[in-house]
């Protein structure tokens, strides 16, 4: 217990990138605090974009889902987001999978900011803070068709197992990267 307290006591801190286009980007723990921004960005999404995130179109988040996203542990349930001018353009989370060293992690970006390496970039981030957590593997569920987020995992570097029926790809993805 003593190990959780300490970790506890160092969250995950803001850091500013620049995308492969030259955009910048500042990637920051989301909070409380953002669950105004965090409906406008769901808002802003494509049909097909939420469907890759929820499997299903969800045009709109409950308040109790914009709770749950926006009221992270920081420990168990992280959630990362890229701002840009302001506003969220993209989130990507992870959720310990009951006391193990696995988590389900999960990221949508913004229509207009994908093919931008933000995805790869929010994953890096993402896999850093998980590793300082005790989190050894992510696990992830994707539809078959989503090319792009099946990309960022197969180009991240690291050791990746898949199964797969017609619809959906689960991938674990251990966190030691690859020579």
């Amino acid at each position: 217990m003593a190990e959780r307290t300490l970790r506890m006591a160092a969250p995950s801190v803001a850091e500013s990138i620049v995308l492969h286009d030259g955009s910048p980007v500042d990637l920051m723990p989301i909070e409380p605090s953002d669950e105004q921004r965090l409906a406008r960005f769901h808002h802003g999404l494509s049909p097909d974009t939420i469907r890759g995130r929820f499997f299903y179109v969800h045009p709109e988040l409950t308040d109790a889902e914009l709770r749950r996203f926006t009221h992270v542990d920081h420990i168990d349930r992280e959630a990362i987001v890229a701002v840009a001018d302001g506003e969220i353009i993209a989130v990507a989370r992870f959720d310990r999978i009951d006391e193990s060293t696995a988590a389900e992690v999960a990221f949508v970006v913004a229509d207009s900011w994908q093919g931008r390496g933000l995805g790869a970039a929010l994953l890096s981030r993402l896999a850093t803070r998980a590793r300082q957590l005790g989190v050894t593997c992510l696990v992830a569920e994707t539809l078959a068709d989503n090319r792009k987020m099946l990309a960022v995992f197969h180009h991240a570097g690291f050791p990746i197992t898949e199964r797969s029926d017609d619809r959906i790809v689960e991938l674990t993805i251990a966190l030691t990267p690859t020579p």
